[in-house]
């Protein structure tokens, strides 16, 4: 009988050992679909040194018992895998000043390495949120900043074969809110020179369309804020590629669990590495 075995990636060949500064793949958890301790210890022991970490999506770890989140956040220690919360800060502003400190305690004890503030649902002043990035901080927790990026769908250009002079029927002005990208940026610095870790930045809209108008938007993000210190949500394998292919292996991405053996692939092929499978290189034991 034979035993398959996973190939084995010299220190330099990709990126560095765990814990990475830069590379970092973090894995979406509990929200979209329901993963019990057996499919993550699964998960952990076949790719967990392609996982950097794991984040409770959408406030989910706010539903579980503490037995249960306890019991992931050590089996995610155990692979040297950090533990992020998701949405969840905002629902706590109803219950006054002292909620925020109480949470980046429970947080603290329940095995949470890094507590992320979405800042659009947030809906706090500037200092406000500096201020919470301090209590993160102070409680011995890292901070993670998540901004999103939006911009007027209508500037997207309409694309499809037609004939020459026909008319195309403009596409109505979004009535959406246009933040302005210089002003986000501002406050993301603002955020990492209160302590923040890493600025997560929800773009799938713009990664949507980054081939055709708004790869403009990424690069300045990137530009100012630096790549070692952004990450960004990659709704599907095709965004993970753009990002791959712009900005090379050293991107911080977070994908859904079932796109972390692809985006490796994706990492080592771009360094030139035959890495189309992991496997390809495995050998067998008789």
């Amino acid at each position: 009988m034979s035993v398959l075995r996973w190939k084995s990636f010299e220190e330099n060949e990709d990126r560095p050992d765990k814990p990475r500064r830069y590379g970092v793949t973090e894995m979406r958890g509990p929200h979209y679909t329901l993963l019990t301790q057996n499919v993550l210890q699964d998960i952990f022991e076949s790719m967990g040194q392609f996982v950097d970490g794991l984040k409770f999506s959408g406030g989910s770890h706010s539903l579980m018992s503490k037995d249960f989140i306890k019991e992931v956040t050590n089996m995610a220690h155990q692979h040297d895998i950090y533990v992020s919360t998701g949405d969840w800060a905002e629902h706590l502003l109803r219950r006054g000043p002292s909620a925020f400190r109480e949470y980046v305690e429970e947080c603290k004890n329940l095995g949470f390495d890094t507590i992320e503030l979405n800042v659009g649902s947030l809906e706090v002043p500037e200092e406000t949120l500096l201020r919470f990035v301090h209590l993160i901080k102070s409680g011995g927790l890292k901070a993670k900043p998540q901004f999103a990026v939006k911009f007027n769908k209508s500037d997207i250009p309409i694309g499809g074969d037609r004939a020459f002079g026909a008319y195309i029927v403009p596409r109505p002005r979004s009535t959406e809110f246009v933040e302005d990208v210089d002003l986000l940026i501002r406050r993301a610095e603002r955020c990492l020179e209160a302590g923040a870790d890493m600025i997560m930045i929800d773009a799938d809209d713009v990664c949507k369309y980054a081939d055709s108008l708004r790869a403009d938007i990424i690069a300045k993000v990137i530009g100012r804020l630096g790549v070692e210190k952004t990450m960004f949500e990659a709704s599907n394998p095709r965004t993970s590629e753009w990002f791959i292919k712009q900005y090379g292996p050293k991107v911080n991405l977070y994908v859904d669990h079932s796109q972390v053996m692809d985006l490796e692939c994706l990492r080592g092929h771009n360094l030139g590495k035959n890495h189309a499978s992991v496997l390809g290189s495995s050998y067998f034991l008789f």
